[in-house]
Formats: structure tokens, C-alpha cells, sequence
């Protein structure tokens, strides 16, 4: 696959990274015309200075990486986040509530944040490690109703968890397409055969810390 690059989110999400690591996660993302880079909140000015010169986005997350914030927090976050410069929102769901079947709180908060990003793309970490086949589905079912643009596997911070699955990519992408939606597979796709499996399963974008490994 010839254009793997424009599938790749090149992620740096560890609490401990310094400046330094996301400069040179800048840098590799300018080098190799990545689609994106995904960061932190408090880093999305930066990602944005070092970036101004190219056509890379800059993604971050909200709610993360546990999704139990208020709905008000996530409000707050994401329009702090779109005013830094950020091009697309991330948002961690609120599991309790999925396992809880709590459809109207969950609707209403991803319709929240979805308005919160003034336009901006809207993508929803499920979290399916943490999830059932029915539970993963119908997260998806929320994310449709409550105006999301992707639906999105995992935050790759789930303790002993696999993170993407080419099965539940391909029930997400078959619960989503008819309604306009896309997927993102992110955690654990470290290498381009794991990659190239996300896509043939329905992902149209990929979330890594190891895109410089995947275009070697």
C-alpha cells in the first residue's frame, strides 16, 4: 500500500514525554506527510506552532484517557482545545454508561461535544477492550445518533488491554457506514501488516506511536 502514510495519526499521548519527544514527533510527522499528530490538550498550541507550515493536523483528546469527566468538563476542554488551534477532537466515552445502557445521557453528551467542536471532526474512543460484541455496537449506535464523525477503538492506556482488533473494527465499520461514519484504530498496530489488516477492515485512520516503523 503506497499511501499508508495519509492513514496515520503519529501519536505521543505518555505522561511523561518531554518537549524534546514532541518536536521530533513534529518533525518525523512534516518528514513523512503523515495525515496527522494526536497530543495532549496542553500541547496542542505547540503541535500547532511547529506545524504552521504544513497541511499535518493536529488532533487531541478530551476526557481522557478514562472518559469519566463531567460532560461539562469535556464541553470546556474541547472548545479550549479548538480555540489553541486543534483540528480534531478525540473524545474518550463514559463506559460506566455504555455497560449501564444509559442511551440518552450518552447521546446527549457526544451531541454536546460534537456542537462544542464548531464544525471540527468529531471521533469517539469506545474503548473496546473494555467491552462486550453487543456493548461495542451499541456504543457506535450512541456515537451515530449523537452526530460523531468516527467512531475509534481505543486510547491505548487500558491496563493489559490489546487495543485494536480486526473484528471489532470490522463491527464498527459495519454498524457505522451507512450513517456516514468512519473508523479509527488506534493501539497496538505496530507494525504495516498490522496496519494494512485495520484498513482491509474498514479503518481510514490509524492511530501510532510507531508510524515511522509502519513506512519502514
Amino acid at each position: 500500500m503506497d499511501n499508508l502514510n495519509r492513514y496515520i495519526e503519529h501519536t505521543l499521548l505518555k505522561q511523561d514525554a518531554k518537549k524534546e519527544d514532541l518536536v521530533k514527533l513534529f518533525e518525523e510527522a512534516k518528514n513523512n506527510k503523515f495525515l496527522g499528530v494526536c497530543v495532549n490538550p496542553c500541547y496542542v498550541k505547540l503541535a500547532k506552532e511547529y506545524l504552521k507550515d504544513s497541511d499535518v493536523k493536529v488532533v487531541t483528546v478530551i476526557g481522557f484517557p478514562l472518559g469519566a469527566n463531567t460532560t461539562e468538563t469535556k464541553i470546556f476542554e474541547t472548545i479550549n482545545a479548538i480555540k489553541d488551534g486543534a483540528d480534531e477532537i478525540d473524545m474518550v466515552i463514559n463506559v460506566t454508561k455504555v455497560k449501564d445502557l444509559e442511551t440518552d445521557f450518552l447521546i446527549d453528551e457526544i451531541t454536546q461535544i460534537k456542537k462544542a467542536c464548531q464544525g471540527h471532526i468529531l471521533k469517539v474512543i469506545i474503548e473496546t477492550d473494555l467491552l462486550s460484541y453487543e456493548e461495542i455496537k451499541y456504543a457506535c449506535e450512541c456515537a451515530v445518533k449523537g452526530g460523531a464523525d468516527f467512531v475509534k477503538t481505543s486510547t491505548g492506556f487500558v491496563k493489559g488491554g490489546v487495543g485494536a482488533k480486526v473484528e471489532d473494527v470490522e463491527l464498527m465499520y459495519n454498524t457505522v457506514k451507512d450513517f456516514g461514519l468512519k473508523v479509527k484504530a488506534s493501539g497496538g498496530i505496530r507494525d504495516k501488516e498490522t496496519a494494512i489488516n485495520m484498513i482491509k477492515a474498514g479503518a481510514t485512520r490509524l492511530g501510532t506511536s510507531s508510524g515511522l516503523k509502519i513506512m519502514a
